[in-house]
């Protein structure tokens, strides 16, 4: 349908307080949709149902399902993204917000010296009152803006509304392949993506990507690890390490590779249940979603040997393969009565600066609050 079809019924899903998520995946031009039916609550345990599950940080708590069966699959392919235009507005974050979070690295720092912890990603909400937000618009600003990113609105009327720009890809499966990344580190973008790298950066980086390739391991085989590279995310670069393997028959399931990934130390450190008490203990607020996962579960994809429609001999040997995309919930928002309350965090490690992993997360939500206004 077209882009302003498409809008107008997001809208009515929305004021019906009907359950949905509209997003688009990285490089893409088509934005969906999934339009629950009712307003019922669905959970999935062992990630085997087909729809988009919404999972939180904490890998104890309900992940959130829409469940394709219960929902309308609706398609926009010619949205047109226009410049955005920022207002000069005031972003700083509250001094004691800065005092609280600089205290708390302090902590991790002394702990990675007497510990056995390595890394810890810690985190904190920032607020920005906002009275009537136009919640379609600022997705539409997302869409704009992060154009390498899995751009999402999420709603449910018993869980609330989410929406955000990650630029890291949890795992992908489709048929026995699987592929995920390792992705850490932080600068500004200047223009380029021919930068360097500092050791620490280049070490936390290198933590993620071993961690996931020892875990990985288990539950695959034909493990291949790309060339670590710089990549952009919308103002920002990142390290990132392509990982691809092949999953074993016995562990084919999905919920044994999620859980072998889940939490990554990219969000919260090594060894992951150190690091997880760590925060736990530490951070003085709920993660909820942020820095949990969503995305396709089971979706079922038709591919052809040749695409051009004339050929129908070829079409006739066309496969029906089960493909799933998940995407680590960074770069997000969650709207609340007035306000909206931004989440970011950085990995800790024994050489980092807490006055410089301060500047890091005030980068990563400087355009995030852009798009409010």
């Amino acid at each position: 349908m077209d882009q302003d079809t498409f809008f107008h019924s997001l809208n009515t899903q929305f004021q019906d307080a009907l359950p949905f998520v509209a997003y688009r995946k990285p490089n893409e031009e088509r934005i969906q949709a999934l339009f629950q039916h009712d307003d019922e609550l669905h959970e999935t345990k062992e990630l085997s149902e087909s729809g988009f599950v919404f999972a939180p940080f904490d890998d104890t708590s309900k992940m959130i399902l829409l469940p394709l069966a219960a929902s309308e699959l609706i398609y926009c392919d010619g949205f047109k993204s226009e410049p955005v235009e920022h207002a000069n507005s005031n972003f700083e974050s509250a001094l004691n917000q800065k005092t609280a979070y600089i205290e708390t690295i302090q902590k991790a720092i002394t702990a990675i010296a007497e510990t056995d912890l390595k890394k810890v990603v810690l985190s904190r909400p920032d607020y920005v009152v906002k009275d009537n937000l136009e919640v379609f618009e600022v997705f539409k600003r997302l869409l704009s803006t992060y154009k390498t990113a899995f751009v999402y609105c999420w709603y449910h009327p018993k869980i609330g509304l989410w929406l955000g720009a990650t630029p890291e890809t949890l795992l992908k499966t489709e048929g026995q392949r699987m592929s995920t990344m390792a992705l850490a580190g932080t600068q500004v973008y200047k223009g380029t993506t021919d930068v360097s790298w500092g050791t620490k950066e280049e070490q936390e980086q290198q933590f993620v990507t071993d961690y996931i390739v020892s875990n990985l391991n288990t539950v695959v085989e034909q493990v291949s690890t790309s060339e670590r590279r710089t990549v952009r995310a919308g103002s920002l670069l990142h390290l990132q390490t392509q990982i691809s393997a092949r999953l074993k028959k016995e562990y084919s399931s999905l919920l044994h590779i999620v859980r072998a990934l889940h939490p990554t130390p990219a969000v919260c450190g090594l060894p992951k249940p150190e690091a997880k008490a760590f925060i736990l203990k530490h951070e003085n607020y709920n993660r909820e979603f942020y820095s949990g996962f969503m995305g396709e579960l089971h979706f079922k994809t038709r591919q052809t040997r040749n695409t051009n429609r004339r050929n129908v001999e070829n079409n006739v040997y066309a496969t029906v393969k089960t493909v799933s995309n998940l995407y680590v919930n960074l770069r997000c928002m969650q709207v609340l009565p007035n306000t909206i309350a931004l989440y970011v965090g950085g990995g800790i490690t024994k050489d980092s600066n807490p006055e410089a992993e301060w500047e890091e997360t005030v980068n990563k939500t400087s355009t995030m609050k852009k798009v409010l206004f």
